[in-house]
């Protein structure tokens, strides 16, 4: 734990790196981005600090090539013209968009708490008063958006956040539906969502309701929340949507029947007698220790208007990107840095003895980075893995020949500087098997000469100079 005992120093010395960061790192308008939270098909999620509030968020970097080459631009419209008319506690909010010559920015609130998958996939199924009350906040906030026209289409534990008081934080609206996109028959018509949590009616391709799609998307929600698995998967997809298209979802015992009933009336395969938001927050099991999460009146109001999708948010031009040297190591330039790394000042468990269940984690070493990153391909090769190598960091791609439902295991490796012969390296898994991702964190973290933190820390109070730290 390192404390600052002077407020007055303490903002001296981060104004010193905020100028030192400007110089060597990289800034967008008022924002300087930091560590990768999370990459990928059409670009990647960057932490952010605003130069002037010191406030946290997240940066979702959009390449305008990649986005134009894959004829996506009418989703990110899309994601944009969605995140600008929903405020509410449990959806990530969107603050505002920045554009350069060649990428445009999403500023996003930050929540450090990770993906409800992660939670479940580390430490298993919650109890029933856990998983209610995060229930509870999920129809909560999915039912706002049906309120304000909007369905989400792709609602999964992956887009389920967590932030640090444990509250839900629904995000990811790149592939949801204003009423614009509704047919003249009322009803959606593209497939979309992830397999495991798409609805029968999604998968007939004969139209479909947004709203009661997704409160099936909710039901597999719930159901892996209280019982740690998926109420539908098979290898083969033939077989899975089969299984989807009967919902009949094995029910474990240990349930109490309140769970069982609600689980079975959303889990209903026919959508006309599926159980609707408003039903789910009258049934008796749901309504225990409910107390409803309401928007911010005055900020709902703002945002309630009825613009097309070429009236999205402003995007304000920011002068062209600072970039490193893409072959060098990412630098932190002192401690104060290495702590905006964390989501708090306590660093117990950022090191070597951070959960490796989690899908990042990070670990420090003497090993230059050449070393380090030479050692990371060598063993992610004899472990199978794919390796390519760009802008100074490590791709590592795992095929899936196994389960078909379960996506290839994706892990990016970034090395850190933090001083002369001092490195942090941090691994992130954006998506597949988490048990392949562990073996490869302990086997890595055995190999590379990790460093305890407080011998760390120590080392970088006395180069940064004479900072207080218990």
């Amino acid at each position: 734990m390192v404390l600052i005992h002077h407020q007055q120093q303490q903002q001296q010395e981060e104004e010193i790196v905020r100028r030192e960061r400007g110089k060597k790192g990289m800034r967008v308008g008022k924002y300087e981005l930091g560590r990768t939270l999370g990459e990928g098909n059409f670009g990647k999620v960057k932490f952010a600090k605003h130069t002037d509030s010191a406030q946290s968020f997240a940066i979702k970097i959009l390449e305008k090539n990649r986005i134009q080459d894959l004829r996506i631009t009418d989703q990110i419209k899309r994601e944009i013209r969605t995140l600008k008319v929903l405020k509410h506690p449990n959806v990530v909010r969107l603050y505002e968009v920045l554009a350069s010559k060649t990428k445009i920015y999403m500023v996003l609130e930050y929540v450090n708490g990770g993906e409800l998958f992660d939670r479940i996939a580390s430490k298993g199924k919650l109890s029933e008063t856990q998983g209610r009350k995060l229930f509870q906040q999920l129809i909560d906030g999915v039912s706002y958006c049906h309120d304000k026209g909007v369905f989400h289409r792709d609602l999964k534990l992956e887009n389920v956040l967590i932030d640090g008081g444990r509250n839900i934080k629904i995000s990811d609206f790149g592939l949801s539906a204003l009423p614009q996109h509704l047919r003249d028959d009322g009803l959606l018509h593209t497939t979309c969502g992830s397999p495991n949590y798409v609805a029968p009616e999604v998968l007939s391709n004969r139209g479909y309701n947004g709203a009661t799609s997704d409160t099936w998307s909710c039901g597999v929600i719930l159901y892996v929340i209280l019982t740690g698995f998926l109420p539908f998967d098979d290898r083969n997809l033939a077989v899975l949507y089969q299984k989807i298209f009967k919902g009949d979802a094995p029910i474990p015992k240990w349930l109490s029947q309140g769970a069982k009933n609600l689980i079975k009336r959303i889990l209903d395969p026919n959508p006309q007698t599926r159980i609707t938001m408003a039903e789910i927050k009258e049934d008796e099991w749901f309504k225990q220790n409910y107390t409803p999460t309401n928007p911010d009146e005055e900020e709902d109001l703002e945002s309630d208007d009825t613009s097309s999708d070429d009236e999205v948010l402003t995007i304000h031009e920011v002068p062209l990107d600072i970039e490193r040297n893409p072959e060098s190591p990412s630098l932190i330039n002192n401690a104060f840095q290495l702590i905006g790394m964390s989501s708090c000042l306590d660093l117990s468990g950022f090191f070597e003895n951070e959960d490796v269940s989690e899908r990042k984690i990070r670990f420090t070493s003497n090993l230059s980075p050449k070393e380090l990153l030479d050692r990371i391909e060598n063993l992610a090769v004899q472990m199978g893995f794919q390796v390519q190598k760009k802008s100074g960091k490590l791709k590592l791609l795992l095929e899936n020949k196994g389960q078909k439902t379960q996506a290839s295991l994706s892990i990016v490796a970034e090395v850190f500087e933090i001083s002369i012969s001092l490195y942090v390296v941090e691994l992130q898994k954006s998506s597949g098997d988490s048990a392949v991702y562990r073996q490869l964190c302990n086997r890595l973290s055995d190999e590379l000469g990790v460093q305890q933190s407080e011998e760390l820390l120590t080392n970088l109070i006395v180069k940064d100079g004479n900072h207080t730290s218990e």
